[in-house]
């Protein structure tokens, strides 16, 4: 029971960081029908960023959570940009474009991505630096770090706030009328580029967000960690229902559980066969089960295609 509840901790964690990457994913989806799979290396961007910006300041006497915040902040700047500049430059004049051409720019935007990434910061993994006290909160048996605890309770905040934006502010109502007409939408007053613009900077704040979590929970940064994150973080959005916040924010909990207690008990399962790190067969899995008893997702409704 120890290990199933410490797994359950692990795995809320994971998922906890699954689903702020995956709300970026599903909010371009439910506006734009779009896949930007470019997201994923958003998240690197932005503990790539705070990786610098901690160590520019290391010597400025700095308490260890000063540091971090003021990373944040010039990580979610930083991603923000870029994913504006990206939405701009190479995904607005594939609006109109058949389906196919924005999802292989989206591909060739991750790579590209990838590539300037390993330029500016060269390919070596960086060492995350402690920031935080590195004490375990032990649980009466099952143990849980500072870190993790900063990961759980910012990422409900962050849901909540998200929450609270698309469904009680302006802003949320023209990004739930462009997703449903845009057309329409602009008849009534609502600007689709802006909504569409501001979907995109909201995403890549909360990919930011995740990227120091992730980067301070597994103590290390480079121009490739974002791939896996956002592969299993798109797997999340498709799990609970792509285009669907709520969805977004089960399936990446969901994911994260299953993954984590699958890791705890894949060698167990198997003999020994399989170690811990085979633990992606369980995501994947489940990702099948769910797309084949229910395509549209644990939450997902069905979309209708535009005109």
């Amino acid at each position: 029971m120890e290990v199933l509840i410490q797994q359950i901790i692990n795995g809320l964690v994971l998922g906890s960081m699954y689903a702020l990457v995956a709300l970026g994913y599903t909010m371009v989806y439910g506006i734009i029908n779009l896949i930007n799979f470019a997201h994923g290396e958003i998240l690197m961007i932005g503990a790539l960023t705070s990786w610098t910006v901690i160590g520019a300041l290391a010597g400025s006497g700095l308490p260890g959570w000063a540091l971090m915040l003021v990373a944040l902040c010039c990580a979610i700047v930083v991603c923000s940009v870029v994913n504006f500049t990206i939405e701009k430059i190479a995904y607005r004049p594939l609006r109109s474009a058949p389906r196919l051409a924005p999802l292989i720019t989206a591909m060739g935007m991750s790579l590209m991505l990838q590539t300037l990434a390993m330029v500016i910061w060269k390919p070596n993994p960086k060492p995350f630096p402690l920031l935080l006290p590195t004490e375990p909160i032990n649980l009466g048996g099952p143990v849980i770090s500072v870190t993790q605890v900063l990961i759980l309770v910012t990422t409900g905040v962050l849901l909540a706030a998200l929450m609270w934006l698309v469904n009680k502010t302006k802003l949320g109502r023209a990004m739930r009328a462009t997703a449903e007409n845009p057309k329409v939408a602009s008849l009534m007053g609502v600007k689709p580029d802006f909504v569409i613009s501001a979907t995109f900077v909201i995403g890549a704040a909360l990919a930011a967000v995740a990227g120091l979590m992730w980067a301070a929970n597994y103590g290390t940064a480079q121009h490739t960690m974002g791939f896996m994150p956002g592969l299993k973080a798109f797997t999340a959005a498709v799990l609970g229902g792509i285009g669907n916040l709520a969805g977004a924010m089960v399936g990446g909990i969901l994911l994260g559980l299953i993954e984590a207690i699958g890791a705890g008990y894949l060698g167990e399962l198997t003999g020994g066969v399989l170690g811990s790190h085979y633990a992606d067969i369980f995501a994947f899995v489940a990702l099948i089960l769910v797309l084949t008893l229910r395509p549209s997702g644990l939450l997902g409704e069905r979309v209708a295609d535009r005109a």
